[in-house]
């Protein structure tokens, strides 16, 4: 597992892109819920394997309660990448491997 980031470089409720590729697009997404985060591979399922976020940083709806994509505004559960609503209804996100140790978030690609 590498290193991602701090817990606290993502602020409680929010999200941060982690992993940058070549090209400087974050390759993964992680989204915090007090000392738990979740992270997935940032590509929606759907259309082309775009990637989610609107913005630096910004993969979550506006009310902060599901991951969105910004090409078609598909929404996925946080806790499982789930599509609930949207084109892709039904599939889901692909998850990193998580963990959080001593205040550091590690991940790898599941």
């Amino acid at each position: 597992m590498q290193l991602l980031c701090a817990l606290t470089d993502i602020p409680d409720g929010g999200s941060k892109g982690v992993l940058p590729g070549p090209r400087g697009r974050d390759q993964g997404l992680l989204v915090r819920r007090g000392d738990t985060v979740f992270g997935y591979v940032n590509n929606c399922p759907h259309y082309d394997r775009a990637p989610l976020g609107w913005k630096k940083d910004e993969f979550l709806n506006g009310t902060k309660d599901r991951i969105m994509c910004a090409a078609h505004g598909a929404l996925f559960q946080i806790e499982d990448g789930v599509c609930v609503i949207g084109p892709c209804l039904g599939q889901a996100l692909t998850p990193l491997l998580i963990t959080v140790e001593d205040g550091q978030v590690f991940g790898e690609r599941a």
